[in-house]
């Protein structure tokens, strides 16, 4: 019997080696992997010479269609396409009243489940949920198994803003994800420590985008992922820190990790490309939190991913104009950048190109690892009976970055200018090519809401 496609003649990258073969698909699965003249037949063939053929991208961390951030399903999952991204994992979240809420009333989190589960109908690639919890209350932990049941297996807490928790109900949440055997992902910047600081800041006339980073230092990180891997040790739970960005944050996780069954983390491309001398050049479009970091925290993001602390590089994708951040201090205005289109390229060039990082290595940080880390058994990898969710990447080609290509509705890029070489030419998602040669060509739908199974992190 035949099949539906086979891609062949380039080099196939998977998380542990490279090799050249053709990959089979069918029924959008993947069903075999080697020789061309040893899969069956195909309908078509697509010529992948000179090119690697790797799993494609999945995002654990991006922000689309809620209160951070302007982009719709349809131009993020754009963007996405684009870049190479086939998987991302948005937020769900849970409405609370406050100051800055965008809601008029408390609402529970299944109701966020079901209001990001109807962008299905614009989503260009698949996409899974956090649940994101931004409030105290009871009735959470009666919502929580069911969120599970319905794929929701990670939940987002912030020790920050006005939306933080206060630390003793982080705990009692971490003791309910650990009977459900879920994720507790956590945004680690000490409340206190920020607020005062800013103040002062503010205080004394310290206005200049330079002077943001100050307001966020490293320590304020570092302590509060102390505290958050601790409660999560408490309870026997999963942990998972999200955007790391500091070497003080890093060893702070590292200590923890023992063998590192339980506790993980990720970096974001810009902490492994750019420093806090980015907001000398641009103002306050690269304000993001944590904010970029010094040269040595740059560094030592490369040295975490060596050793294994951080196995995780994503985007904390955040769509907003620049209009938004301009002609202002530094403390007004939203926070978050850009980068589902062009991380992977910028990435690659950092870390393969410019530091000699193997091509497995990119496919675990950037595919295997997240799909692994949350549940996505047929996302991340080329095996066969998984998504035929794949990639052409094309690592001679170079261009140069700039927001007038962007997809997404930011209208700026915080790699503006920045010369990459290596770039997604083709991608598939459940074998059906949605972007090709820097073109959308899918339909908008073919996306689907994943729900993600409850992750086993012993392997």
């Amino acid at each position: 019997m035949g099949v539906d496609t086979v891609v062949a003649g380039g080099t196939v990258v998977t998380d542990t080696s490279t090799l050249e073969a053709a990959v089979a698909i069918d029924d959008g699965r993947i069903v075999g992997v080697g020789d061309e003249d040893a899969l069956p037949a195909a309908e078509e063939r697509i010529d992948a010479s000179g090119q690697l053929v790797m799993p494609g991208v999945v995002d654990p961390h991006v922000h689309v269609d809620d209160h951070v951030s302007i982009d719709s399903y349809e131009t993020a999952t754009a963007a996405a396409a684009l870049g190479g991204v086939t998987t991302f994992i948005d937020f769900a979240w849970q409405a609370y009243v406050g100051a800055e809420s965008p809601w008029d009333a408390e609402a529970p989190l299944r109701d966020g489940l079901e209001r990001k589960r109807a962008n299905a109908d614009e989503a260009l690639v698949d996409f899974g949920l956090h649940g994101g919890i931004l409030r105290e209350g009871e009735a959470l932990f009666d919502e929580l198994p069911d969120l599970v049941d319905a794929g929701l297996t990670s939940f987002k807490m912030y020790t920050a803003y006005e939306f933080g928790l206060s630390t003793g109900y982080m705990g009692r949440v971490f003791d309910h994800l650990a009977e459900l055997g879920a994720v507790g992902v956590c945004h680690t910047e000490d409340d206190s420590v920020c607020r005062a600081l800013t103040d002062e800041l503010r205080a004394g006339g310290a206005d200049d985008p330079e002077d943001y980073p100050r307001s966020r230092p490293d320590y304020a990180e570092a302590m509060a992922a102390d505290d958050a891997v601790r409660l999560a040790q408490a309870a026997g739970a999963k942990y998972y820190g999200i955007h790391t960005s500091c070497r003080a944050s890093a060893e702070a996780i590292e200590t923890h990790r023992e063998d590192g069954s339980q506790v993980r983390a990720e970096t974001c491309t810009h902490y492994t490309t750019l420093t806090e001398a980015a907001h000398k050049a641009q103002g306050n479009r690269p304000k993001i939190a944590p904010p970029l970091r010094t040269e040595d925290d740059r560094e030592a993001m490369f040295d975490h991913l060596r050793r294994g602390t951080i196995s995780v590089v994503s985007t904390d994708h955040v769509a907003q104009l620049a209009a938004s951040k301009a002609d202002r201090p530094w403390w007004e205005g939203p926070f978050g950048a850009n980068g589902l289109q062009v991380s992977l390229s910028v990435f690659h060039d950092e870390a393969v190109n410019r530091r000699g990082f193997s091509y497995p290595f990119l496919v675990r940080t950037m595919c295997a690892n997240p799909a692994r880390t949350f549940g996505l058994a047929t996302k991340g990898t080329l095996d066969p009976g998984t998504d035929a969710d794949l990639i052409l990447f094309d690592p001679s080609a170079t261009y140069t970055i700039t927001a007038a290509d962007n997809a997404s509705q930011a209208d700026y890029s915080i790699y503006e200018g920045r010369e990459v070489t290596g770039r997604p030419t083709m991608t598939l998602v459940r074998g059906e090519v949605v972007a090709e040669d820097g073109e959308v060509v899918g339909e908008p739908g073919h996306g689907e809401y994943v729900a993600r199974e409850v992750p086993d992190w012993r392997g």
